[in-house]
């Protein structure tokens, strides 16, 4: 156990603030929201820096919260859980520095107080080590989602809101159904708990495990999401705001592939395994029908939204393919998706700010007068299709590879996502930039200084993380090799005894790395 509650102070610094920036003078909202997240990037460093990379659950913190029916207030992070915690912390302040525009003061300090208050609740999900707290954290990030959907964007978010809402309550009631289950076996089997060291080591029965994880998965299945639980997307991606749409795409519908992990192969291993062809199914379905529905939009934001549902679905072959290439490759994309996409909504939102509007069919021309804005648009889209040395390609690569060695057919229908990706994302650019310059755009605008440098720190990492993962891969590896070796599925590797040649060792299979 942690003797200094870290994980509590980085989940309270941006609850505490968004309280602050809800009542504080309408002159300093967005100084002190900014602040507050900076803070807690801070914190999350901090958190960082005190984590031995050798994998584990560390920095625990466990208090008991209601003793009668086994439930602790407890928190942890092994190396799936920091990329998260690390992935929010920073994409935080760099959509708020991003959203500081001009408007009513009124309008500016509610945005800014709920996009903090998702970070807070946001970060206790991917910290919680007891499985009905992670429950309540799960339900309560809807708030202020619903919040930032409704509240602020354009015309039809209210409609599109109301749908997240009734798509993620549905999700979580068959949620809270295996969650109860789950105290059931417990309680049977001892003294009930929610605690996951103490819920991996029950003996569930094989009718049990699988009811209780397709509770799990379906609710996961529409947070991430997946096919055919994925049509709340595209409405609230295009209703909503831009740096909300990060927020949720990049942020909040990580819970569902972070909670595949976690828990659907953490818990229930066998039904993992069980539900990997249905799974595997559902995944290329979304990989090839999100791209191929993208192609066709006209809007750049539900353009964006669409082209996640495609990248979740690699996501989810990486975890389903059971093995730690895939499950290291999935983490990785987890990161990478959310620095590129956070990039390309970000990139969005000022092209829309420039031209007035999101059909792509009313752009066009802009690269010769916002060199700037089209050259970064242009990186994040390449980061998009997976563009070797951009850092999504390692991650689509990893779980391409796990795809093949599942099924070299599972592995050639999702290698056509990758073709379509190029057509959705090379089309728009040439569409939205190219061509001649319509009258009145000439004077249009470049980015300016606080615009580059909301977006430059995104910029760095599709590059630094696209030539050199391993230090994401030395954090994620050990997470992934612990699952894998609880789930009882074995890489075939190839072993060389220390202090022989090389050339001439014999080679024996081995299990987990």
């Amino acid at each position: 156990m942690s003797d200094f509650p870290w994980l509590t102070l980085l989940i309270a610094a941006p609850l505490i603030g968004a309280l602050v920036v809800a009542f504080a003078p309408s002159g300093v909202t967005k100084v002190t929201a900014v602040g507050f997240s900076l803070l807690t990037l801070a914190l999350g460093v901090a958190v960082a820096v005190q984590y031995d990379v050798d994998g584990g659950m560390q920095l625990e913190e466990q208090h008991t919260w209601i003793e009668a029916f086994g439930v602790n207030y407890a928190l942890g992070v092994d190396g799936l859980g920091l990329l998260m915690v690390l992935l929010t912390a920073v994409l935080v302040p760099i959509v708020l520095a991003a959203g500081w525009f001009d408007g009513d003061d009124g309008n500016t300090k509610a945005f800014f107080a709920w996009a903090l208050a998702l970070e807070g609740l946001s970060l206790a999900v991917f910290m919680a080590t007891d499985v009905f707290l992670f429950y309540v954290v799960f339900e309560a990030t809807l708030i202020p989602a619903y919040f930032l959907i409704g509240g602020f964007g354009r015309d039809g978010r209210g409609a599109a809101a109301v749908k997240f809402l009734m798509f993620q309550l549905a999700g979580g009631l068959v949620l809270l159904a295996s969650v109860v289950g789950l105290y059931v076996v417990s309680a049977q089997q001892g003294e009930p708990s929610y605690l996951l060291s103490d819920l991996a080591g029950l003996d569930i029965s094989t009718d049990a495990g699988r009811w209780l994880f397709a509770g799990f998965f379906i609710a996961f299945a529409v947070k991430a999401p997946l096919f055919p639980l994925h049509t709340w997307l595209a409405d609230t991606t295009e209703k909503a705001t831009p740096g909300t749409s990060v927020l949720l795409v990049c942020v909040l519908d990580k819970i569902g592939t972070f909670g595949m992990l976690r828990f659907c192969l953490g818990l229930f291993p066998e039904a993992s395994q069980w539900a990997t062809p249905l799974v595997m199914v559902l995944a290329l379905i979304s990989i090839v029908y999100g791209a191929l529905v993208a192609i066709g939009q006209d809007d750049v934001l539900r353009l964006i939204g669409l082209t996640s549902l495609s990248h979740f679905g690699f996501i989810t072959i990486g975890v389903f393919a059971l093995s730690s290439q895939g499950g290291s490759g999935a983490i990785l994309y987890m990161v990478n998706h959310g620095i590129g996409t956070a990039a390309l909504f970000l990139l969005a939102g000022y092209l829309i700010r420039r031209s007035g509007t999101s059909l792509i069919s009313q752009m066009g021309g802009l690269e010769k007068v916002t060199p700037v804005l089209a050259g970064l648009f242009l990186v994040a889209g390449l980061a998009t299709l997976g563009l070797p040395g951009l850092s999504p390609f390692i991650s689509e690569f990893l779980v391409l590879m796990s795809a093949f060695d599942y099924a070299w057919y599972v592995g050639a229908v999702a290698v056509s996502g990758i073709v379509l990706a190029a057509i959705y994302v090379l089309w728009m650019y040439q569409r939205v930039m190219s061509g001649p310059t319509p009258p009145g755009v000439e004077s249009t605008p470049d980015l300016d200084r606080r615009e580059i440098g909301a977006i430059a720190p995104l910029m760095l990492a599709l590059v630094l993380f696209g030539f050199y993962p391993q230090p994401l891969l030395d954090v994620a590896n050990p997470t992934i090799d612990s699952l894998m070796e609880y789930a009882g599925v074995a890489d075939d590797e190839v072993d060389v005894p220390a202090g022989s040649d090389p050339e001439h060792a014999d080679t024996e299979e081995g299990g987990d790395h």
